[in-house]
């Protein structure tokens, strides 16, 4: 714990970060964009600090959530949030490699998958020198491909995956979705200002669905250099939208 600083993010959940695994604003769009409900079984791959599944602890925590990621550090920091926020089940820490999954993975049961992946393919921009940054921040262990068909085993049919990234990157996630077996079906990009270039995409596949694409309006952080009522709702409780 002596590596850990706890953050609280209300609600009484406190996360564990560390310099290898912190977490950011996309984890919480990611959270609300993923329309997740009490009753759904959950998986997310690449947990990383468990900021993901510790925000759906806030309100109205779906039935089961599997928290998986390669690297024992994070698990051993989702475990430490968990134990700082006295939370003792709904979480399923798991190290493992999504590429593998684990033994008991609830294949084919999953009602939702997320994934918030590296957002750099290996090899390109500057590369940390720490080699739990690197797998975290780049594709070395986790491509689009990758991604896409680990959540197309875990989703039963009409199950959906969430993922997020850089636009830049989404013709690569449409592409491994569609050659999964999950078709795209919704999309929201996330700007700074009305006025700027989206910085992030919001990508919901669903499995063994038509093909029909739905744009949704762009998420808007500021305006007039304060927080949208939107974006501020994320760090209250609302940014969870049960249905």
């Amino acid at each position: 714990m002596s590596d850990f600083h706890e953050e609280p993010i209300g609600g009484g959940i406190i996360v564990c970060t560390s310099q290898a695994h912190r977490f950011g604003t996309d984890a919480f769009l990611l959270t609300r964009f993923s329309r997740y409900r009490e009753k759904d079984l959950v998986t997310e791959l690449g947990t990383g600090c468990g900021i993901i599944p510790l925000l759906m602890q806030k309100h109205r925590p779906p039935r089961m959530i599997w928290a998986a990621d390669i690297q024992e550090n994070a698990i051993e920091q989702l475990t430490a949030g968990m134990a700082a926020s006295g939370i003792t089940d709904g979480i399923t820490p798991v190290c493992a490699d999504l590429r593998e999954l684990w033994d008991g993975a609830p294949l084919e049961h999953c009602d939702l998958v997320l994934c918030n992946p590296p957002y750099q393919p290996p090899g390109s921009g500057f590369e940390a020198a720490d080699a739990s940054q690197r797998i975290a921040r780049h594709g070395i262990h986790c491509t689009p491909e990758d991604v896409c068909r680990a959540g197309a085993r875990l989703l039963k049919q009409g199950g959906r995956l969430c993922v997020c990234g850089r636009p830049e990157r989404l013709p690569d996630y449409i592409c491994a979705m569609r050659a999964a077996g999950t078709e795209p079906k919704r999309l929201r990009f996330v700007q700074k200002t009305a006025a700027d270039r989206p910085w992030l995409f919001l990508l919901e596949g669903k499995r063994g669905a038509a093909s029909f694409l739905q744009m949704e309006p762009p998420f808007i952080m500021y305006e007039n250099g304060t927080l949208t009522a939107e974006a501020a709702a994320l760090y209250t409780n609302g940014e969870e939208t049960s249905t």
